[in-house]
Formats: structure tokens, sequence, C-alpha cells
């Protein structure tokens, strides 16, 4: 490559990331994962329309899975743990026997029904079980959901690529064949319990260092928490262990310690996320070619997925929510809920670099079932959360807190954020009651600072700042969520605490 195909992919490839940047507003207000419109404009760019042309699989496979790091990442960091804690259960049974379930029923009826052979039949179903995170809560932000639902899907979309991995790895590069179902079962616990002891070592180990090693600047704190949730995943890849597991394990550790700029580094990791997001869905777009698409592959994708959304995935649900009680209206939900996106047709990578044969029908029949089933879900979720009655219209939500370290002081400042929706709205400073040593020093109101009074009214849009001694930040936490939630009488009434 030269300077000036240097300048060249650089203009054509910032204005696509523009582009699909400025997308993200059309997609949210018709109810649409981003995805479909980043697919589009690849699939537009593709050598079935602009010309150009990408048929590198084995390519694709190794940025998709570049791209699923970082998404896994944001992933974790982004999830509260104190809020996934009593799904995670759950999440987890879904993402390991929930898959197993979608994998057979879907893996039966498309080698008895559609005639595939039974390595594509248990391909088919392996790539299409999981759910994708950045599908589902890119229409979820707008879907005010119980704790425990949120919790469940976000715990069962961090969860469930590891073990997919593995199972469409194995299948694609024929282990089961030479060593059978129980070896593949037992290597595939092996590599995922590998992964999650490298993620609690490098989470745990990575708080450990950046609350003890002050930086220069605080710009690099979201780097460096990238950079250990990164080397997780590779570290787990270079022992042959599950990376994916690794890296979602040691973002959520990283996510939910007490380290300085959490806020910041949220918002960093959000920002490569989109921009992962963008690159991964247009190239997916690029490597399909709708002009190979034939009819068959049509109704056979509509047909699959007609089994996966409407049998598949409400039997594993069932199934898995048998010892957690769940009202059948959230088991209900959580069956529709379950998007795919940029998972499945990664995994449909893995087979085509590893040349498995009729590969490219599978990869196409999981493109038109992405495409088609999204579009169909997606704008509904909305309505069906209000069917069954599961959505929370008026939920308080929680305010957003920004830590910045005070060494000389061994204490903190918390920079708060007022949302919408807060009951912080129309409380007084003397009603917090903050723990002994807090102090509300400033709050700026539209641009204009005051210095608070014990019946100074605090007001949405607000921008606090506390602070705290170090040893009674989390405590100073937990009281401003619970007031946040519940109001002036939060602790007294709602036992809330935080």
């Amino acid at each position: 490559m030269d300077v000036e195909q240097l300048d060249t992919y650089l203009l054509v490839g910032t204005a696509v990331l523009l582009a699909a940047i400025l997308a993200v507003r059309l997609s949210v207000r018709a109810g649409l994962p981003s995805l479909l419109v980043y697919l589009l404009i690849g699939v537009a760019l593709g050598e079935s329309a602009a010309g150009v042309r990408f048929d590198d699989a084995a390519l694709a496979h190794a940025l998709g899975f570049g791209a699923l790091v970082m998404i896994l990442a944001e992933g974790g960091l982004t999830t509260s743990w104190r809020e996934v804690r009593g799904s995670m259960r759950l999440g987890g049974i879904l993402a390991t026997v929930g898959i197993g379930v979608s994998t057979c029923l879907l893996a039966v009826f498309a080698h008895y029904a559609l005639g595939l052979s039974w390595q594509l039949s248990i391909l088919l179903g392996a790539v299409t079980a999981p759910t994708d995170a950045a599908a589902v809560f890119s229409v979820l932000r707008v879907v005010p959901l119980p704790r425990r639902l949120t919790g469940v899907l976000e715990a069962e979309s961090g969860l469930n690529d590891a073990p997919t991995v593995l199972l469409v790895t194995l299948i694609s590069t024929g282990v089961v064949d030479d060593h059978g179902p129980l070896t593949l079962v037992g290597i595939a616990a092996l590599e995922l319990a590998g992964g999650v002891a490298v993620g609690l070592v490098v989470g745990f180990g990575g708080a450990w260092v950046l609350r003890r090693v002050a930086l220069p600047s605080s710009g690099l704190y979201p780097i460096t928490v990238l950079a250990f949730t990164v080397f997780a995943y590779g570290g787990a890849a270079a022992l042959h262990l599950s990376g994916f597991a690794a890296v979602y394990i040691g973002a959520l550790i990283l996510g939910n310690s007490e380290l300085p700029h959490r806020l910041a580094t949220r918002s960093f990791a959000e920002g490569l996320a989109w921009l992962a997001q963008i690159g991964l869905f247009v190239m997916l777009g690029l490597l399909a070619s709708p002009g190979t698409f034939t009819m068959w592959h049509l109704w056979a994708g509509l047909a699959a997925g007609a089994v996966l959304t409407f049998v598949a995935r409400p039997l594993s649900v069932a199934v898995c929510a048998v010892t957690d009680r769940l009202p059948w209206r959230q088991q209900a939900f959580l069956g529709w809920a379950g998007l795919r996106g940029a998972v499945p047709i990664v995994l449909a990578t893995i087979p085509l670099a590893e040349q498995v044969g009729e590969s490219d029908d599978l990869f196409n029949l999981v493109f038109v079932m992405t495409v088609v089933y999204t579009l169909v879900q997606a704008p509904t979720l909305p309505w069906v959360a209000r069917a069954l009655g599961v959505s929370t219209v008026g939920a308080a939500r929680d305010v957003e807190v920004e830590v910045a370290p005070l060494d000389r002081l061994h204490a903190d400042l918390l920079q708060v954020r007022i949302p919408n929706g807060s009951r912080l709205h129309g409380v007084e400073v003397r009603e917090l009651r903050l723990p002994p040593g807090t102090s509300l020093a400033l709050v700026v109101r539209q641009g204009s600072s005051l210095v608070p009074e014990l019946r100074t009214v605090l007001r949405t849009g607000d921008d606090l700042l506390v602070v705290t001694p170090r040893k009674q930040r989390e405590k100073t936490e937990q009281r401003l969520r619970a007031v946040g939630r519940s109001g002036r009488l939060a602790g007294w009434i709602t036992g809330e605490r935080g």
C-alpha cells in the first residue's frame, strides 16, 4: 500500500463511517437494530452493487473475532454486577443448556425437513442459537424492563458467545468425528473453565494495579482498562482456552471495580464497540453475495427461522426457567427478545474458513434468517413488552456517577448527573442523609454554579459534586442510587439501602 492508496482508503472509509453513524438515528426511530443499516451499506458496496469484491472468508473470520472481542469487552465493562448478580445463574443456564436445546431442535428440523447433512444441520443450529448483545440492547434501550429481565438478557448475551464459538469450531474442524461427542463436551468444559479462570486473574489483577498506580493522564485509564480486557483474551487464546469467556469475565470485574474515571472508561468502551460493530457489519455485508441467493435459500431460511423463533427459543427458555419460577409472561418475552445479529453471521464464517462442504449455503441461510427475523422481532419488542405486562413505564433511572481520586486527601470526588425520571428530583440536600464525612460541595444547574444549603432542592439535569472519604465512597454511591430510585424516604419505608 502506498500513500495514494492510503488516502483513498481513508476518504472512502471515513465516508462510510460517517454514513453509518448518521444512519443510527434512522434505525432508532424505526425501532430497528443499527446492524441492519450497516449490513445494507456493506451489501450496497459489494460486488453485486458498487462492485467492491470481498470474498476472503478467513480474513472475515479473523476480523470478526477481533470485533467481537471489543463488543464483549464493552458489554462486560458496562454491565452492573449489582443488577445482574441475581440473574447470572439463569443467564448462564440459557447460555449453555439453552444453546444445547435450541441447537438440537433446529438441527433435527434442518436434517429431516431441509435435507441438510447432519454436520450442516448441527452447524446451522449452533450458529443461530446465541443471542447478540449489540442487537438486543440497541432495541431494549428504549424498552423499560424489570431489572431481572434486563439482567438475564445481559448475562445470556455476554456468556453465550464463548460456548457457541467452541462448539462451531470443534464441529467445523472435525473434532467430533475424530473423538466423539463426549470428548467434545470435555474439551468445551475445560476451555470454558480455563477461560473464566484467566478472566478472573486478569480482572482482579488489573483492578489491583489500577488502584495503586496513579497514571499521569485521565485519558490513559480507559486505554489501560481496555488493554487488560484484550490481554485476557490473548492470554487465554495462547493457552488454548476460551478467549471470549476470559474477555467478558475480565471486563465484568474491571467494570465493577472501584477504579478512577469509570464513566469515561465506559464512554470510551462504548465508542470503540460502536466502531467495531460498524466495521463488522459492513464487512459482513460485503462478504454476502445476494446474486448467489436462490429461492431455496429464501424459503429454507424463513422456515428455519420460524422454527427457531417460535419453537426452539421458547422451549429452551421454558426448560431453563424451570428452577427459577419465572412467570410465564417473562418467559414469553425472553423467548421473543432473542434477537440474532453479528454473532450468528460471524460464526457462519468459521465453516467457510475451514472449507466445510456446502458452507456457502449455510452462510446464505444464516444471512437470510438474521435479516428477516430481526425485521420481524425488533420493531415489535416494545409492543410485546406492553402486551405481556412486563414493561416498567415510569420506573426511575439510576444516577450517573463519575469518580476522580483526591489522593492527597485520601478522598474521592464524585460527579453525579441526575437523569430524567430520577426521584432525586425535588429532594432537599438535608434529605440525602449522606454518610459521615461526605459533603455535597457544588451544584451545577443550567451552566450556573451554586453552593448548596441544607434546604436547596435538587432538580433533573443537575450535576452534583460530592466529596467523600475513600472508605465511605461505596456507601455514598449506594445512598445516592437508593434515593434516585425510591426518593427521600429510601431506607425508611422501602428498606432500600442501595
